[in-house]
């Protein structure tokens, strides 16, 4: 078994992958920005762990990817207003990258 933490556990594609994962015998640590999903989240069978990836900064991340065994981006902006899709789309997965290493979890 292995421990998997996903960065945006309530995405169409991390809700689809969270009971895959459990159904294979691993333990998610699903992050979310909106509280109000850590329910829909701990029914897929997730550990929800409320982080805004946008803001986080890279020792944050690292903080929450400690002691995992990987690490899935499934984060995205959702379009809409460009400056926000280019700070989680690009820096927070830039951020998230540098985090994975620091903290020794595969990506």
């Amino acid at each position: 078994m292995s421990r998997v933490l996903i960065i945006g556990g309530h995405g169409k594609v991390a809700r689809f992958l969270t009971p895959l994962l459990v159904s294979a015998g691993h333990s998610v640590t699903a992050l979310l920005r909106n509280p109000d999903h850590r329910d829909d989240v701990t029914l897929d069978g997730a550990n929800a762990v409320v982080l805004d990836i946008e803001q986080a900064d890279r020792d944050a991340i690292a903080a929450q990817l400690a002691g995992h065994d990987a690490v899935v981006w499934s984060a995205g902006a959702g379009g809409g207003n460009p400056a926000r899709t280019y700070a989680v789309d690009r820096d927070a997965a830039l951020r998230s990258i540098d985090a994975a290493i620091q903290a020794q979890v595969r990506c």
